[in-house]
């Protein structure tokens, strides 16, 4: 075993179990392709990704911990997002949060596009994700990398 190493039991795991969801729809408007991390702040993602940064605030992608969603230039693609977890405390990055996330989003964000008009609502939506092993029994994806974990120490 190697420090920091999750063994995972056989089988699918269920990521993000409960959690509520936002659906966006991001397009690349540079000419690179770009990458966003799973537990990236999205809204201070690269600023050539046109989508609804507000919507996008306090939230990062509901994907596996230590995977990306790639956006291809010129192509639209929907993410499901879920609200960052733990103290919400963002420092650095872009410089929008430099600190606490809440209570609402700064009057300087970005508007950046409303791509996401004819998604459905929000509302009571939850995530549900499963992740499969590769078959040497460890799951996509890792959740301790880099000490990713909050506080206490779960893996929400």
């Amino acid at each position: 075993m190697i420090p920091g190493e999750i063994l995972a039991g056989d089988g699918d795991i269920t990521i993000n179990p409960d959690r509520p969801v936002r659906h966006l729809t991001v397009r690349n408007t540079g000419d690179r392709p770009v990458q966003v991390g799973s537990h990236y702040h999205f809204a201070e993602s690269n600023a050539a990704l046109d989508f609804d940064r507000d919507a996008a605030w306090g939230h990062r992608l509901a994907v596996p911990a230590g995977t990306s969603v790639r956006f291809e230039p010129g192509m639209p693609r929907d993410v499901t997002l879920v609200p960052l977890a733990g103290r919400r405390i963002v420092p650095g990055l872009r410089g929008l949060a430099g600190g606490p996330l809440d209570p609402s989003p700064r009057d300087d964000i970005e508007p950046a596009g409303a791509l996401d008009e004819d998604l459905p609502e929000n509302g009571n939506a939850r995530a549900s994700a499963r992740t499969e092993e590769h078959g040497n029994g460890r799951p996509a994806g890792h959740t301790a990398e880099h000490g990713n974990l909050p506080e206490n120490g779960s893996a929400r």
